[in-house]
């Protein structure tokens, strides 16, 4: 059965170095939750320190009820999935799976019954007898899964896990992690820096920045609605535009920036804002509409956030198509964006004089 994580105000030191500065989160039962940051920002050792291999400096882990904070991470009921599989060469993929049944003795009837059930769950019961060195990578990856599956763990802990495959076949094992977490019922805490990665299978995740939660959210909240420019940087590409409040109401905030004025969703703003105030505008690319600089386009002018702009550079990619955007401003150096075009109608390039529409939905104040 799935139980919670739950860690609370947990420090660690390494030397001068306080790689987990009072961190506190809840993992709820049979969640896949993300440990997601750049290097150095304390992920890794959080997780450790919940497996056991790291003792905190103050703070306490709990998996269940059961207070495991001091207990040796033989004790503590979790698996683990390590960045380099850490599979026995000498031994088939069969005896990897069964070695954690092994060393806790259970009856051989017991082992090839439950190292059969996760071989299948991971889809490599063919290659029971293979040994890793036959295996490709996702294979030698779906066996130290299996590995850890086989134990009945009531946690995994995966340590970046797909950080070794290349890019297709990382896609591919995306899906397969979130349906073996799920179909076997495993809470989940998955360490990476990979932030589609994260996007794609996490039902939540935190990120963290020197040894602090920044945000914890679900993927849409946190990529829609970032509380710093930190996070809005770290997941996704984005533009940012300095500026200052000029009118905020229930429904909207007026910003006037050097590119000119902004209408921003309130319901989008990370905190309340109020007038006079200073703020950063968040835009992702692909919340910009690049339009042709003709009459027609003159409809829009009675819209907001309707700005005339020249197109430096375009990119056509197939499915997509990349601009770099030059807004004037009054004074000092023009504002750059970036622009994702999806489904671009033209296979060449659009430079030159052009205007954006930046719907008030696609602007989050930060």
């Amino acid at each position: 059965m799935a139980v919670a994580v739950r860690i609370e105000d947990l420090v660690k030191h390494f030397d001068d170095v306080k790689a987990i500065d009072h961190i506190t989160l809840t993992i709820e039962p049979g969640e896949i939750f993300f440990l997601l940051g750049p290097s150095g920002c304390g992920k890794t050792t959080l997780l450790r320190a919940v497996a056991g291999f790291h003792q905190p400096d103050s703070g306490r882990i709990f998996i269940g009820d059961r207070e495991v904070t001091n207990l040796p991470p033989y004790k503590r009921d979790t698996g683990m999935v390590f960045q380099s599989y850490a599979l026995w060469p000498h031994m088939t993929v069969a005896e990897n799976v069964a070695f954690g049944l092994d060393v806790r003795h259970r009856p051989k009837s017991e082992i090839e019954r439950r190292v059969a059930a996760a071989l299948e769950a991971v889809h490599m019961a063919d290659r029971a007898k293979y040994k890793p060195n036959q295996l490709s990578g996702g294979q030698q990856q779906r066996v130290a899964l299996a590995r850890a599956l086989v134990i009945e763990p009531q946690c995994i802990l995966l340590d970046e896990p797909l950080s070794n495959l290349d890019a297709k076949l990382r896609i591919e094992m995306r899906s397969e992690i979130r349906r073996i977490c799920k179909g076997a019922g495993l809470t989940a805490i998955y360490v990476t820096h990979d932030q589609k990665e994260a996007l794609s299978i996490a039902d939540r995740l935190a990120v963290l920045r020197g040894g602090h939660v920044e945000q914890v959210g679900t993927p849409i909240d946190v990529y829609r609605h970032p509380v710093n420019e930190f996070v809005a940087g770290f997941i996704g590409e984005a533009n940012f535009i300095k500026g200052r409040v000029t009118e905020a109401s229930p429904r909207t905030i007026s910003v006037e920036t050097a590119a000119g004025l902004f209408e921003a969703s309130a319901a989008n703003a990370a905190r309340q804002l109020s007038k006079g105030e200073e703020t950063t505008l968040c835009i992702r690319p692909e919340g910009i509409s690049l339009l042709p600089s003709t009459p027609q386009s003159s409809s829009l002018s009675t819209q907001s956030n309707v700005f005339d702009c020249r197109v430096l550079r375009s990119s056509y990619q197939g499915e997509v198509a990349h601009h770099s955007i030059e807004m004037p401003v009054r004074d000092g150096e023009p504002v750059r964006l970036a622009a994702i075009e999806l489904a671009p109608a033209a296979a060449g390039p659009i430079e030159g004089a052009a205007r954006i529409h930046i719907p008030p939905e696609q602007v989050v104040a930060l």
